[in-house]
């Protein structure tokens, strides 16, 4: 979780009406929607175990706090989850799928979940540990395209951290800016961890957990769904090394690599044709580098990398070796 305020809007980057490429704004949430129970709890002691300090934002079906555990001292960033949706059974459900596919997860580039929970009047609420650092997303819009070494860094660590959650069968589903932290380091660098694995999905799941994504039901950010996505087919880890691509289009240029008017037209330009080469928008760009980020965008699985260590080391292997290997 994260310490921020609200993210400045980005700066215009002159795309033209006919190819809606720019930075994507972050998604802020609307005044006055404090009248949720679980929207309150600033300055509160949630479920006797936990000092509720501040609110550091909220989607549509949770609330994010930063908290200190009494009795350790500890400090912790809690979710927690609506009231109305906790009575959908369905949220329920996927909320403890979530917290029990994350609890497995052990790596520096992981945000893992400590404690799921339940207060005596029936809010369900995760515990992760509290990280202080920016948001990628947030970086994007502060200081604009990331330079080559920069940028490959934070994707080589980010494969790091997927490989590992791969290895267990759990897939993100959900990869995007908004979901990877950079945390200070003391020698002055970034370390990127991939948080909320809440659309993630253990490969093996079940029929029960095939019920939570009905065909028809796409669950996703529509800006970074790899095709099979859109089209509702089953993912596997190639689906996030596809989403990890566009993350990286993004670092590196400002834009996304697809044209259109609205989310919905970018959608269908990835089932009709390739990503915008990346040279297009940054001509200094190395050409192996770009080759690689092409590669893990390509709409077919079969032609991306296999997982996402070879990923990662083909990034190294683009600029070089001139970033320490994280896998």
């Amino acid at each position: 979780m994260v310490e921020v305020s609200a993210p400045a809007a980005p700066a215009s980057t002159g795309a033209t009406a006919a190819s809606k490429t720019s930075v994507r704004q972050a998604a802020k949430p609307k005044a006055g929607q404090t009248a949720d129970p679980a929207g309150t709890l600033s300055d509160q002691i949630l479920d006797n175990r936990y000092q509720v300090i501040k609110k550091l934002g909220e989607g549509g079906m949770s609330f994010v706090y930063e908290a200190r555990e009494i009795n350790t001292g500890e400090s912790v960033a809690i979710k927690v989850l609506s009231p109305k949706l906790g009575r959908d059974q369905s949220s329920v459900e996927r909320l403890r799928r979530e917290a029990g596919l994350a609890m497995r997860l052990d790596h520096p580039n992981v945000c893992r979940i400590l404690r799921l929970g339940e207060t005596e009047d029936g809010l369900i609420y995760l515990v992760m540990p509290y990280l202080k650092g920016d948001l990628l997303s947030d970086r994007e819009v502060k200081r604009g395209p990331m330079s080559p070494e920069v940028g490959v860094a934070l994707l080589v660590q980010s494969c790091a951290g997927l490989h590992y959650a791969h290895q267990l069968n759990i897939v993100h589903r959900d990869l995007k800016p908004e979901n990877i932290m950079l945390v200070p380091e003391p020698d002055g660098s970034d370390r990127a961890v991939v948080m909320d694995f809440g659309l993630a999905k253990e490969n093996r799941a079940g029929s029960g957990l095939a019920k939570l994504t009905a065909t028809g039901i796409i669950l996703g950010t529509p800006e970074f769904m790899s095709p099979e996505q859109i089209r509702g087919k089953p993912l596997d880890p190639r689906s996030d090394i596809y989403a990890l691509g566009i993350v990286g289009f993004e670092m590196f240029t400002g834009k996304l690599p697809f044209s259109g008017r609205n989310a919905q037209e970018m959608m269908i330009a990835r089932l009709r044709g390739p990503p915008i080469p990346l040279r297009q928008y940054r001509a200094d760009f190395p050409p192996k580098l770009e080759k690689v980020l092409m590669q893990s965008m390509d709409s077919n699985p079969d032609n991306r990398y296999p997982d996402a260590r070879q990923f990662g080391l083909a990034l190294i292997d683009a600029i070089d070796g001139r970033v320490a290997a994280a896998i």
